[in-house]
């Protein structure tokens, strides 16, 4: 059986959400308790439900487009196909679904020729895949920098205003980013609360220009931190893909309507025949079709809905090779 979380590690664990660099010292201070309470929950957390915080780019600041793509395929290549997909530096996340006949992958290529080399060439010659079918991302309704874990309303609204970390200006334009920016990103999503000194070891910069350069990516909104952790230990172990078809002049008012809903972790307009994709986090089965009848049954100009139960989640925020 999972261990239950209690009150004070729910705290954490948005408090994380908010500002997943927020120093302990600070998290204690605005939940009254220790710094060594708060870094000993944090250290247990991280075996109980394997937390981790990870340091997260949001590609629209930097003028790319994000992808849902969706392989059909025959079951005995599923593990092997989402296993590869997980390798690729452009994945974010590969799920197994649909009793194992199905790769859903959500990759942000850095560029139109990786896109197509992915999309129009190595897929389609991949062997036993019996469809591929990819949606752009077009407007996002909920997800990137806002996690499900600020859903939870653990924390009391001054506790979350005192914990909230700064807001990222409006992007006038794409921001550009050079070598030294991407070495940064890249030890931060190893772990996105490494120290200065351990950054300035792995970047080879000097702590005032890691100091510098993060305070910038953060600022422009380019870098944000997520939390990455196990469902059930919070009693949520049904995660669904929900693929909806709304009527065009009822998108806008559905999918900010499914951005409110405590069971939505993401929520985006996409292309084609179903134009909102909803990722949803319920306890039980029941609740889910409860959701789906409830709430979903009842948004403006929704005409179907095709649901898929996650069986297994290959690749998360982040990827250690085996």
């Amino acid at each position: 059986m999972p261990q239950t979380l209690d009150v004070l590690d729910l705290k954490l664990l948005q408090a994380l959400e908010l500002d997943g660099r927020a120093p302990f010292s600070r998290i204690a201070q605005v939940l009254g308790v220790s710094d060594q309470t708060v870094a000993r929950r944090f250290r247990r957390l991280r075996t109980t439900a394997r937390l981790r915080v990870t340091g997260m780019t949001d590609d629209s600041r930097l003028g790319r487009a994000g992808w849902i793509v969706r392989l059909g395929c025959t079951p005995d290549v599923s593990v092997r196909l989402a296993s590869a997909l997980a390798r690729r530096p452009d994945t974010q996340y590969v799920d197994l679904v649909s009793g194992g006949t199905e790769v859903l992958c959500a990759m942000r290529p850095r560029s139109r020729q990786e896109r197509d080399e992915l999309l129009l060439e190595r897929l389609q010659r991949t062997p036993r895949v019996t469809s591929v079918s990819a949606h752009c991302i077009l407007h996002s309704f909920y997800g990137g920098p806002f996690g499900w874990l600020r859903k939870t309303s653990a924390l009391e609204p001054d506790e979350e205003a005192a914990l909230r970390a700064p807001a990222a200006a409006p992007a006038a334009a794409p921001v550009v980013l050079d070598a030294a920016d991407e070495a940064l990103l890249g030890a931060l999503r190893s772990d996105g609360r490494a120290t200065l000194t351990e950054l300035q070891a792995a970047t080879g910069q000097s702590e005032a220009v890691v100091k510098r350069r993060l305070d910038r990516l953060r600022a422009t909104g380019v870098l944000y931190f997520a939390v990455e952790y196990d469902h059930e230990p919070l009693g949520h172990g049904v995660e669904a893909m929900c693929w909806l078809t709304v009527a065009p002049h009822a998108l806008a008012e559905a999918g900010q309507a499914l951005a409110g809903h405590p069971e939505v972790r993401f929520a985006g307009a996409i292309t084609g025949e179903a134009n909102l994709a909803v990722s949803v986090l319920c306890r039980t089965t029941g609740d889910l079709y409860a959701y789906l009848s409830e709430k979903v049954g009842a948004l403006p100009g929704v005409q179907t809905v095709e649901t898929a139960l996650v069986l297994r989640r290959v690749k998360a925020l982040t990827y250690e090779r085996g």
